[in-house]
């Protein structure tokens, strides 16, 4: 497959934007620079095709449990409707709960997803292109009025759905444990200690972010 001169400048361009953020980390931080060239290049990739009402349920589907197991209620919960593909915010709002129960979410979750579509038809969870224009503060603070959405799902979204480049979430488990490994400390941080030290990170918190996720990987 023969690439474009249009994508090998945009790769071009992709790859000087990592190496600028490496290097600001690394510089800026000596334990996150062992870290990086522990660990090597930065495999952070963000799903755009998402629209923000899927990367919510998404990240309802993740709360308080494993990659494994989300993934599997979200492929049981996609086959409910037709052709196997991500259901509509209408087609969502119209199943009944025990559908939803019976695919693997609890019924609070269920009850979050529900009402994650209902946000979505009135108008609460924006569109794709109006989400753009959105800081992240902005969106914060618009998602967490929907119920069952709190501010980890939400850096969830903006992290893995939109792929902004400055969130660090301070409540996250495995940030707290990624960060005790790696700085060596006895006692998992305290969420008020993570953001005043994650200031050294900026723009560039959510690589700092995956990094500290993957130092659990490998119990640098």
């Amino acid at each position: 497959m023969r690439i474009s001169s249009a994508q090998r400048t945009s790769q071009v361009s992709l790859n000087s934007m990592a190496d600028a953020t490496i290097l600001h980390l690394s510089a800026i931080d000596p334990v996150m620079g062992t870290l990086i060239a522990q660990i090597g290049p930065c495999g952070l990739r963000a799903d755009k095709d998402r629209s923000p009402f899927q990367g919510l349920v998404q990240a309802v589907a993740h709360q308080q449990l494993n990659g494994k197991a989300a993934k599997t209620i979200l492929g049981r919960f996609i086959a409910l409707f037709p052709q196997n593909r991500f259901p509509s915010p209408q087609e969502v709002h119209k199943i009944q709960m025990e559908k939803l129960t019976g695919a693997g979410f609890s019924r609070a979750k269920a009850s979050y997803v529900k009402e994650i579509a209902r946000g979505a038809l009135e108008g609460l969870v924006p569109a794709r292109k109006e989400i753009e224009r959105l800081t992240d503060d902005e969106i914060v603070e618009r998602l967490t009025k929907i119920k069952g959405i709190g501010r980890w799902s939400v850096e969830m979204f903006l992290i893995f759905g939109l792929g902004r480049p400055d969130v660090l979430p301070i409540h996250d488990y495995g940030i707290q444990q990624g960060f005790a490994l790696a700085y060596k400390k006895r006692k998992l941080p305290k969420p008020d200690y993570l953001l005043k030290y994650g200031e050294r990170w900026k723009p560039h918190r959510s690589t700092a972010a995956w990094y500290l996720w993957r130092a659990l990987d490998g119990k640098t």
